[in-house]
């Protein structure tokens, strides 16, 4: 068992070495992940600008007082803001990535734009449900004394509720962070050359799918590892300014 322990190891070498070393391809890989990364970011921007808007919309239907005229514009944006949260929710992200990259970009060369716009769109369906949920957990007298001091519904939202909604969504927005980066895998079935679109490349050229595969694997696992410390670091500090 031992000997053949070391004949694995030695065969392990050659591989490692073709899918790491020849040609430089450590290379492919991070330009691989440097793409992963700035299409997490942008995305997520993405997301939290469309989610945080459809938030707004759904959460001043809902607290649209009882009794009053109800805003039918406010009414028509709800009914929209529901379909989308609904349809985005409801199917598969890799389906949603193949409709975009095949059936409405079909013709698209940027496929950096059109992962941006999938993966945006998903993610920000997510958040507008984290946003909407945190907007509900702050005290309905918290807007009301906002609007009493004389600010318009936007400014009592900007800072006065967000400000503190915000506390209570972060652990979920950094949750979906993490997930938004995982997920960016899915877009190279549409052909954008992000981490796991170079390794499936540099695996059909050396006909070795391990080392590839495992050294992706390696690469989002210290990157999520690393965006959860930075999580909880940012979770402890606010925790502290409470307190204070």
């Amino acid at each position: 068992m031992f000997q053949s322990l070391i004949d694995w190891l030695d065969r392990l070498g050659p591989r490692l070495y073709a899918a790491f070393l020849e040609g430089d391809r450590w290379r492919l890989y991070l330009e691989g992940l440097a793409t992963t990364l700035e299409l997490t970011v942008v995305a997520l921007v993405v997301g939290v600008v469309l989610g945080v808007l459809v938030a707004v919309i759904r959460t001043a239907h809902d607290q649209q007082r009882p009794g009053r005229r109800r805003n039918p514009i406010l009414g028509i944006l709800n009914v929209i803001c529901k379909i989308y949260t609904t349809v985005i929710r409801g199917t598969p992200m890799l389906v949603q990535i193949l409709i975009w990259g095949f059936v409405i970009f079909a013709s698209s060369r940027n496929k950096f734009m059109v992962g941006v716009v999938a993966l945006g769109i998903n993610s920000g369906a997510y958040v507008a449900e984290i946003v909407r949920g945190g907007l509900m957990s702050v005290d309905v007298g918290q807007s009301e004394a906002g609007r009493s001091l004389g600010l318009g519904y936007l400014d009592t939202m900007r800072f006065i509720v967000i400000p503190q909604a915000f506390k209570n969504i972060l652990p979920s927005l950094g949750n979906e962070f993490i997930t938004l980066f995982k997920d960016t895998s899915l877009v190279n079935t549409i052909g954008l050359t992000e981490l796991t679109y170079r390794a499936s490349r540099i695996a059909g050229v050396t006909f070795d799918y391990m080392p590839p595969y495992i050294g992706i694997a390696i690469m989002y696992l210290a990157v999520v590892i690393i965006l959860t410390w930075f999580q909880g670091k940012l979770e402890r500090r606010l925790r502290q300014s409470d307190r204070r």
